[in-house]
């Protein structure tokens, strides 16, 4: 079993920055991906962006540019920096750790907000 323990939300202006942490604890095999998603209030669940284990990104059209997916493979640890943020960014934020696509982990959400 895995353990994903999100931090780092919270209520900020337009234009603002947050950080968002995900810390993996238990099982973690040595190649897996770490990702974000955020779902928004009567949205569905979307990808905001991903890191292998090697370090290669991927990102969302809406947020390529304004965010920033980094780990620490050393702490088990996935951040997102995010930048410039916009009202449409709040959401409540998940951090998701893929091994196989049947072994696959969910934190349980951290709340962003963002005020107009």
């Amino acid at each position: 079993q895995v353990q994903l323990v999100e931090s780092g939300g919270g209520l900020v202006p337009a234009g603002g920055s947050l950080k968002l942490s995900c810390a993996a604890s238990g099982r973690i095999l040595p190649v897996n991906a770490m990702s974000w998603f955020r779902q928004a209030p009567g949205k569905q669940r979307e990808l905001v962006a991903t890191i292998t284990f090697g370090g290669t990104t991927n990102y969302a059209a809406s947020v390529k540019g304004r965010f920033t997916i980094s780990r620490d493979n050393a702490k088990n640890t996935a951040y997102l920096q995010m930048n410039n943020l916009k009202p449409e960014d709040t959401a409540v934020y998940y951090c998701h750790l893929f091994h196989t696509a049947v072994d696959v982990y969910w934190g349980q959400g951290t709340q962003v907000t963002v005020s107009s």
